[in-house]
């Protein structure tokens, strides 16, 4: 039994986003024990590791029961679209993160776009496709650019910013002729093309009760200057300037307020992570997506900026009994730099040795993502984003250099990461 007052925590994932959270835990005064599944090769020096298939709930149900875990915390997208909150609530397991039903904002872009249109909340255009040759005759129809989604879940990788009519043939042949992304291109949603600056707006949500973290961005490209192939993020920093106080008061009252009533009213009853990512426009923010858990990389960059123990809010949410106003937030930024596996974001190289510093500066961490511990305890990459240096300072330019200062001390065959990270936000703050 944990001490009284204290919980066996139990955190399902086994990405960047994941080692944040063990992190948090592992610092949490409220947790006395913590457990990961599956993990990887950085959480394995942390915590004990547990094999486990997240997408059956009946499993992860099985593993909670095993380890008496009093607390769940769920990282990615699949568990949540496949109901083991739901699974672990009838079993009475106080459990973080949306049931299935809220879930389907991530799940199903197509009912994302549904729910957005029907509490008119400001997005981009868009129609749904099942069939090829129907989409085929609208594309052609459209000017260019245009976006193509697969409206399932596909890893962030779904989307397409087709700049010519060739590429949106190409995009919809490949997901709804070719399958490239299996069943989740089976319906397609075609949208305009909105012109802007992103950024990733992060909810911790209990109901109508949320806590907006600070707003952060992400840099997607492999390349500086955000050139290059899409990536699932070589990194992020927070807070953003691009949401003024302007920009942040449009954002609460015409799309955060609305989308928290619009689940309500639709029978959603949401506790959890909504993610909501946002083009700022030159009519103000629209809804780029819904994800329904922390964006990977920026949950690396917004933990370190909660004062609150993050683990008290994410019980306080499970439980029902949230309040924003009991938050605090820290000053200064903070950033992450992905360091990638040769070939990311094509055939990537594995089971390469890695280096890794023996002593940190203070506010500097390292985040493992993509990592293997083997029987001798060497650690070896095994995915494509191998790990994050994650830096907080008082300014952005502080925590920028206290990040690159550590990324060369990182060493495995063929690394390579973007040397910009934040480059945006730098410029603002210098003027440009």
């Amino acid at each position: 039994m944990a001490p009284k007052g204290k919980i066996k925590v139990l955190i399902l994932g086994s990405g960047g986003r994941e080692h944040a959270l063990l992190k948090v835990c592992l610092r949490s005064p409220r947790v006395s024990d913590v457990f990961v599944a599956p993990g990887n090769g950085g959480m394995a020096m942390e915590a004990k590791c547990y094999p486990v298939d997240l997408s059956k709930p009946a499993s992860v149900l099985d593993l909670v029961q095993r380890v008496e875990a009093d607390f769940v915390i769920v990282g990615p997208e699949v568990p949540l679209a496949n109901g083991v909150v739901d699974a672990l609530e009838a079993a009475g397991i106080s459990t973080y993160g949306p049931l299935a039903a809220g879930a389907r904002l991530e799940a199903s872009k197509a009912f994302s776009k549904d729910f957005l249109f029907k509490h008119k909340i400001p997005t981009a255009a868009a129609e749904t496709f099942h069939r090829l040759s129907d989409a085929l005759d609208y594309v052609r129809k459209q000017s260019m650019p245009i976006v193509i989604k697969a409206s399932g879940l596909a890893a962030g990788k779904g989307v397409v910013i087709a700049l010519t009519l060739a590429e949106a043939e190409e995009a919809l042949r490949a997901m709804m002729e070719a399958k490239v992304f299996g069943a989740s291109g089976d319906e397609v949603v075609i949208e305009e093309f909105m012109q802007g600056e992103e950024a990733s707006i992060m909810l911790m949500v209990c109901g109508e009760e949320y806590l907006m973290l600070p707003a952060s961005q992400d840099h997607k490209r492999v390349g500086e200057g955000d050139t290059g192939l899409n990536t699932g993020g070589m990194g992020a920093y927070a807070p953003t300037t691009v949401v003024t106080p302007e920009v942040e008061r449009r954002l609460r009252d015409e799309i955060i307020v609305p989308t928290l009533r619009g689940l309500k009213a639709d029978g959603i009853d949401y506790r959890g992570t909504l993610y909501v990512g946002i083009m700022v426009t030159a009519t103000g923010p629209r809804v780029v997506e819904f994800n329904v858990r922390f964006g990977d990389p920026e949950c690396q960059v917004l933990m370190p900026m909660l004062e609150t123990d993050p683990v008290e809010i994410m019980e306080s949410i499970a439980a029902g009994t949230f309040r924003s106003s009991s938050v605090k937030l820290r000053s200064g930024s903070t950033i992450i730099v992905v360091l990638a596996a040769g070939g990311y974001p094509g055939d990537i190289r594995k089971g390469d040795v890695i280096e890794l510093p023996t002593q940190l500066p203070e506010g500097v961490d390292i985040v493992h993502s993509g990592t293997q511990r083997l029987s001798d305890g060497r650690i070896v990459t095994a995915g494509g984003r191998v790990l994050g240096v994650v830096a907080h300072g008082a300014t952005l330019k502080e925590a920028v250099k206290k990040a690159y200062a550590v990324v060369p001390q990182v060493r495995f065959e063929g690394c390579h990461y973007r040397r910009d990270i934040g480059y945006r936000q730098l410029r603002r703050d210098e003027g440009v």
